[in-house]
């Protein structure tokens, strides 16, 4: 028998939990169907998560400090189990909030696996047994990514950690050996080598986070350096023998020659796949482009009528707030609205210690377009709150249109940059000019403050 519904979504991160709380509270029947991880990645198995974790080995650095700040620290340890117990009680919280907010809303909550058999209906074969079928009037495909592992010779073989298995890891690694240089690699590098691993990076690009501007992936070494943490970049993987936990051996070339990389533990970072095979898209008249995202428009339509994608399965930037502001899209859309993908301002943030934060155009990507730009930088230091905190390192620049005075992009590396980030965004998002910023009364001392100094050091026009 065919179950009819308002809306299913299948898979229950950001977007889907929000279309279908948000429905279900307005009297719509919504349903969502579940693999296993109740509210997504976000909350259970990423970003929450590996935050905790990295506080945690922030923790561990103002113990190693201790003498900086006066206080004596003899004799502590790291109880790596205990770490991720911290981890399981918060995630153990959120899962229960976002059962609540199912209850509170009335949208209903299937686990098991979901696979489209028909254009809009989905088969559900549900994890405490039996077998549904439903239809929904607005299908929404919100499935997500996963870590992806790449077909180098020996590296599947030598079963990784992902981002999911470091996580719960109830030791510490002799040796930590990670492949990638971006985001899941550099946040869980420096938080592993903090509680107490030695780690080396390996990074096929010339850089670290390459994709960034030289002085904020020269910063970046240079922070790694400077905690010890071993870096490998323009390094190719050729092949790898061992097995991770026991000991990896791994084969490579660097400017031609032949490097050897040993370690016990080997964690793969090196970018992620959607989460779209196996679940008979063709079935549904739903087609996926060459990567294997599914293809959308613009308001986030798929290529079947009434079914709709959302977040990393979509192709959307891969970041909970960007599933979260495709929420919004399809929702409003859904309601007669006309809102697109186009144009929206996207932030991000690496939470190493310091944070690096951008909002809009770097200097890097205004010159690829041809943007010109007049560019103001201050050092961390220059900041009177850094000093109170022992946390000078760093730098923040803006960029700013030469014949106007609008902020085209804000890069910070240092500590409180993804709070100090919003500010600006905030400004951006408002069309206010840059003298807004350098003119206000901000509290001292603070860290955004330094935003005065930064817009007051802005060029004159030309």
């Amino acid at each position: 028998m065919i179950e009819d519904y308002d809306l299913v979504v299948l898979g229950s991160g950001e977007a889907g939990k929000y279309l279908a709380w948000t429905l279900a509270s307005q009297g719509k029947k919504a349903a969502v169907i579940e693999r296993q991880y109740v509210g997504g990645s976000c909350p259970n198995i990423a970003c929450l998560p590996s935050k905790n974790v990295i506080h945690s080995a922030k923790v561990a650095s103002y113990f190693r400090r201790g003498e900086e700040f006066g206080i004596a620290t003899e004799g502590w340890t790291i109880q790596m189990a205990a770490v991720r117990d911290r981890k399981r009680t918060m995630v153990d919280g959120l899962v229960a909030m976002h059962r609540h907010k199912y209850q509170a809303s009335g949208a209903e909550l299937l686990m098991g696996n979901g696979v489209f058999v028909a254009p809009k209906s989905i088969e559900v074969r549900q994890h405490d047994g039996g077998t549904r079928v439903l239809r929904g009037k607005t299908v929404v495909i919100n499935t997500g990514s996963r870590a992806r592992v790449d077909e180098t010779a020996g590296l599947q073989a030598a079963r990784p950690l992902t981002h999911i298995e470091a996580l719960e890891l109830d030791h510490i690694p002799k040796h930590l050996v990670v492949l990638g240089g971006g985001y899941v690699g550099l946040e869980l590098a420096q938080a592993m080598h903090r509680l107490g691993s030695r780690v080396t990076v390996v990074e096929r690009n010339g850089a670290l986070i390459y994709r960034e501007d030289q002085d904020v992936t020269e910063a970046v070494a240079e922070l790694f350096r400077d905690e010890g943490i071993e870096v490998f970049t323009g390094t190719t993987l050729q092949r790898v023998e061992g097995m991770s936990g026991q000991s990896v051996r791994l084969y490579a070339t660097r400017g031609g020659a032949e490097v050897v990389i040993e370690g016990t533990h080997l964690l793969a970072a090196g970018g992620r796949t959607p989460n779209t095979d196996g679940i008979g898209l063709e079935k549904a008249g739903v087609e996926t482009d060459a990567r294997g995202h599914v293809k959308v428009n613009e308001r986030l339509q798929t290529t079947a009528e009434g079914v709709w994608a959302v977040g990393d399965c979509a192709g959307s930037p891969y970041f909970t707030h960007v599933g979260f502001d495709d929420f919004r899209i399809v929702r409003d859309n859904l309601a007669g609205g006309n809102r697109v993908t186009t144009g929206r301002q996207v932030p991000f943030c690496l939470f190493t210690d310091p944070e690096l934060a951008r909002i809009g155009l770097s200097e890097k990507e205004a010159a690829e377009r041809g943007i010109g730009f007049r560019l103001a930088k201050i050092p961390m230091e220059a900041v009177l709150r850094t000093r109170t905190l022992s946390e000078t390192r760093g730098f923040m620049k803006a960029l700013v249109e030469p014949a106007s005075d609008r902020i085209l992009g804000f890069t910070a590396f240092g500590v409180e940059a993804g709070e100090v980030m919003a500010v600006v965004q905030v400004a951006m998002a408002a069309g206010m000019p840059y003298t807004a910023l350098r003119d206000s009364v901000l509290t001292h001392p603070t860290i955004a403050e330094g935003l005065v100094t930064l817009f007051s050091a802005v060029p004159a026009r030309g």
